[in-house]
């Protein structure tokens, strides 16, 4: 464990038994189209199909059922993915919970994080300070605040995804591989690389981000923390200005250089993953597998497993996807 990260294995094991029962096992899928297009074999991890249409379901009943007995409620911000995994957990143990969201999020996350029983308080990320409102609300209404990736028991939770990469990979004689991540804070990347160096430690982590927030990237590369603007992108879900203080120290350390990819190739890989796996993913979901489509000289190996990280995409975002799909399929 880097420095004085909280975080280790024995977490993320303990975490896997308190989501045992309650978060989705999901599949490691793959399609012989995909390989051909990649020119190596293509695992896709669906975390799009987990509750809740993202990975965030088990950061957020990681954390939430690590909390006292006597938690009456949590807050939390969130463009929309976060938001509803905390949403939907909060509601499961009979929590209150308050959401800061952008009010420039996806329409279906702000919906459904309220249809899932949540307050959504919205901001404008332009002129209002997130962190600072956040405080002031959990102050004021003595809520526990759940981070969406800088809290140690969030990242625990997200990296049972990796406990399970490990052991479906085996399963299919997989054990060496390049693990593409969509990467925002980190909390998933890290997560799933503190359980792949336990459990599969001839897989190393790539990172994965769109154009213009390739914040981790840039990290690594220089080897300590680059800072970007906080803005709206189209691939919302993993738009960031930073890496995660937590999350920094382990990616430093486990992961690989980053990879990234364009929106236009989001969107593309958006289209292939409905096409060919039936899969609807939204941008920020779909950058670790635009990547091992569209840039397969970045990656090593026979075999490159990739994250499908959400599924909650705006029905005219993912309607644009699919026409960059027909304008590929006619070239």
């Amino acid at each position: 464990m880097a420095g004085d990260v909280p975080v280790n294995i024995e977490m993320i094991r303990a975490a896997a038994q308190r989501l045992a029962g309650h978060a989705r096992n999901t599949p490691l899928l793959s399609s012989p189209f995909l390989d051909a297009i990649a020119g190596r074999q293509v695992l896709i991890k669906a975390e799009c199909l987990q509750h809740t249409g993202s990975f965030k379901f088990r950061g957020a009943w990681s954390a939430i059922t690590a909390l006292p007995q006597q938690t009456k409620g949590v807050i939390a911000f969130s463009s929309g993915n976060h938001a509803q995994g905390v949403a939907y957990a909060a509601q499961l143990r009979g929590l209150t919970a308050v959401i800061i969201m952008p009010r420039d999020a996806p329409r279906i996350k702000i919906a459904n994080t309220r249809a899932l029983g949540a307050e959504v308080v919205l901001y404008d990320r332009a002129t209002e300070d997130r962190d600072a409102l956040g405080k002031s609300l959990a102050d004021a209404r003595a809520l526990d605040l759940i981070q969406p990736f800088d809290n140690p028991q969030v990242i625990a939770g997200q990296g049972t995804t990796g406990l399970e990469i490990a052991a479906q990979a085996r399963a299919l004689g997989v054990t060496k591989a390049q693990v593409l991540v969509c990467c925002g804070g980190g909390g998933l990347t890290s997560g799933i690389a503190l359980a792949l160096e336990a459990d599969a430690p001839q897989m190393q982590v790539r990172t994965v981000e769109p154009e213009g927030f390739d914040d981790v990237a840039q990290s690594l590369e220089s080897g300590h923390v680059v800072t970007h603007p906080l803005r709206a992108g189209l691939c919302d879900a993993i738009v960031t200005p930073a890496p995660g203080k937590l999350t920094w120290p382990l990616m430093n350390r486990l992961c690989g250089p980053g990879i990234v990819v364009s929106d236009a190739e989001a969107l593309r890989a958006m289209a292939l993953a409905f096409e060919r796996l039936k899969l609807v993913l939204e941008p920020g979901g779909a950058v670790a597998l635009a990547a091992a489509l569209f840039h397969p000289e970045q990656i090593e190996g026979e075999s490159v497993i990739v994250t499908a990280s959400g599924g909650n995409v705006d029905r005219s975002v993912f309607l644009r996807a699919l026409k960059e799909g027909e304008r590929d399929a006619a070239c």
